[in-house]
């Protein structure tokens, strides 16, 4: 029997449950979708439950503990994405679309119990300790994260900045699990970043997708116009490589930037209100001057919404490896004004109507995850008097101050190397080459015209 005091609980739920049940039952005669009536015998092992925990734990725990779990559990059994947001995760969310937060700036997700790596974001703690995509988080500061919940592993990743933090992590291709230690910072975000490759070729890259990430992207391409003399570009590598995503209207304005018109991604869910469309209407802003677009498996969600519209308009060419694959949406429905639930409502689509849930963009060209390396005394030429062993030195002073001259020319062209990434960074330089082609084809074509 339950005490006095629980009877009161178990009755308002009873109630509700019967007042249900017959609602249910009247709407049934008058529409073929009738909402199934609430199960009885799970609602009594609830009520059971809940007082087994109130009278019998080794603790003493309050209702309102109980409950609030309660709601935590009903979301975690639905899908990696979906939680409950206390008052200091919520507010940790709207620190994050902002921008700026505290902490060591990775995007994590659910697999097998452990926390996964989806991507570390750009110049940010994490990345600089050399956290890598696809790394599985299993120790916290030597606290096990099995079947731990996301919101409680993020808490422990969160803290104050200047504070250290150990993470053991299993990563593919090592055999023992490595522990990385990273201070935590002020993450302030900058998500558009731009440089000019070489004339007329510009390069964007977008870490996260944030509310002001379209205006950003806008001013770096009048940048980029500006250093290139002025003139308008010939092509435009946007590099979404390891970038989680963010907020969707985000992705939606950045992939507009750059389409005239037509469709950009749509959602569908069971209620009305979840089932969107977003279509272009600014204009392209590179006028038709070819792109490539760089992904790879750390690329997801917003990343994913904008390479599967430019693919499916064949507007840009899609380059590098399959992309992370989550094709979901989450809504954040406010409980109170300091808690919430982030709850998946929708799955989202490509234009041509493709769901990349757990699939993710297939590149238009895969490329492999390799690096250019130069080797050091590789000689690739013909053998000269100079590479033989035992050869007479060069007495003449004119001839060796222009050797010298040139030896201090090669050590200036390796810093220039350094400087500019597109020379070791495989997937930029294949972008960069296939830029100048298309462009080369055009020009070939308009000739014979």
């Amino acid at each position: 029997m339950l005490k006095p005091k629980y009877v009161s609980l178990v009755f308002i739920i009873s109630l509700f449950v019967s007042s249900t049940f017959i609602s249910a039952q009247v709407y049934a005669k008058d529409t073929q979708n009738a909402p199934e009536p609430l199960p009885l015998d799970i609602l009594k092992e609830f009520t059971d439950a809940f007082a087994s925990i109130k009278n019998d734990y080794v603790e003493k725990i309050d209702d309102k503990t109980i409950l609030k779990n309660a709601i935590k559990g009903m979301l975690s059994g639905l899908d990696p994405h979906s939680s409950y947001l206390d008052e200091q995760s919520f507010q940790h969310l709207k620190e994050g679309t902002s921008g700026e937060f505290g902490g060591l700036g990775i995007e994590v997700g659910m697999e097998d119990g452990l926390i996964k790596v989806i991507s570390p974001i750009d110049d940010t703690p994490a990345q600089k300790a050399g956290i890598q995509p696809g790394d599985l988080i299993f120790r916290i500061d030597g606290k096990a994260v099995k079947d731990m919940e996301l919101d409680e592993a993020v808490k422990l990743m969160r803290g104050k900045p200047g504070t250290k933090i150990e993470l053991t992590i299993l990563r593919k291709g090592n055999d023992t699990p490595l522990k990385i230690t990273i201070t935590r910072a002020v993450i302030k975000v900058k998500s558009v970043k731009s440089r000019l490759l070489e004339d007329g070729y510009g390069y964007i890259r977008i870490s996260s997708f944030q509310s002001r990430t379209a205006e950003q992207l806008k001013k770096a391409l009048k940048k980029l116009v500006k250093e290139n003399h002025k003139q308008p570009l010939k092509g435009l590598v946007l590099d979404l490589r390891n970038n989680p995503g963010g907020v969707l209207n985000g992705s939606v304005d950045v992939a507009d930037v750059f389409l005239d018109e037509g469709l950009i991604v749509y959602t569908q869910g069971r209620i009305k209100d979840s089932e969107l469309r977003f279509s272009a209407i600014h204009g392209d802003a590179l006028k038709g001057a070819p792109m490539v677009v760089l992904v790879n498996g750390g690329s997801a969600s917003a990343s994913e919404i904008v390479a599967g519209a430019l693919q499916d308009h064949r507007r840009a060419i899609i380059m590098g490896s399959t992309t992370f694959g989550k094709g979901s949406v989450q809504t954040i429905k406010p409980l109170t004004t300091k808690t919430a639930i982030k709850l998946t409502t929708a799955r989202y689509y490509t234009p041509s109507g493709r769901s990349i849930q757990a699939e993710g963009i297939v590149p238009d060209i895969t490329l492999a995850n390799v690096s250019l390396e130069a080797k050091k005394n590789m000689h690739f030429g013909q053998i000269k008097e100079a590479d033989l062993k035992g050869h007479l030195e060069q007495t003449d002073k004119k001839v060796k101050d222009k050797k010298t001259s040139r030896t201090n020319n090669k050590k200036d062209n390796n810093e220039k190397e350094q400087e500019n990434p597109e020379k070791t960074d495989y997937a930029l330089h294949e972008a960069l080459n296939l830029l100048k082609g298309i462009n080369i084809m055009k020009k070939e074509t308009t000739d014979k015209k």
